[in-house]
Parts: structure tokens; C-alpha cells; sequence
């Protein structure tokens, strides 16, 4: 007897990357005593996510100091490319040695 259900291909939705591979830059060992920006699209619900991951990190590592997503406004909208020029001199001006970026869903 003949299943039926149709039967579907299944693809790839996403297309090749257009762009190469660039390295990452190194990561932390230890979170003690750095400082963490949060930088955030101001789409969903960041706050109340940072303040859980604050605690979460804070717990984790004493001394962790964060620099909160106001300071640095929305990475989304019109302003957005001002930001996107300015935002590694905004980083080194308050002392940053990591970010958070974005969270959602």
C-alpha cells in the first residue's frame, strides 16, 4: 500500500557565504576583573536578559565589571553605522576587554 503522506526533498536554505572566513580574535581565559560591554539591537527583550547574565557572570567570576547597552545605545536604526565607526574607540574609552552582543531569541 502506498504511503499517504506526500513526500518532500529536503534543501539547504542558506546560500554559500559570499564572503571568506576572517580569524576570531582571542578569548579571555578568566573573566576576573574585566570589564564586559553589552551591545544590544534594543528588538528583544535584552532587558531582562543582561541583568540575568550579569549575575550569572558576576557569580562566576569576581570582580567582573560591566558597561551596560545604554551606554552605548541601540546597535539597530538609523544611527546604526555611526555606531558601527565609532564603537571600537567607545569600547577602548570605557576600558572594555570583552563584549556581550546582542540576545534574543
Amino acid at each position: 500500500m502506498a504511503n499517504p503522506e506526500p513526500v518532500y526533498d529536503v534543501v539547504w536554505p542558506l546560500a554559500p557565504s559570499a564572503a571568506p572566513a576572517g580569524s576570531l580574535a582571542a578569548r579571555s581565559d578568566d573573566l576576573r576583573g574585566k570589564t564586559v560591554g553589552e551591545l544590544w539591537d534594543y528588538l528583544f527583550k535584552g532587558e531582562e536578559i543582561f541583568p540575568l547574565i550579569r549575575r550569572a557572570l558576576e557569580a562566576r567570576y569576581p570582580g567582573i565589571r560591566f558597561v551596560e547597552f545604554e551606554t552605548f545605545g541601540s546597535t539597530h536604526g538609523r544611527d546604526e553605522k555611526e555606531l558601527a565607526a565609532t564603537l571600537p574607540g567607545l569600547l577602548r574609552q570605557q576600558g572594555c576587554d570583552a563584549v556581550i552582543s546582542a540576545v534574543g531569541a
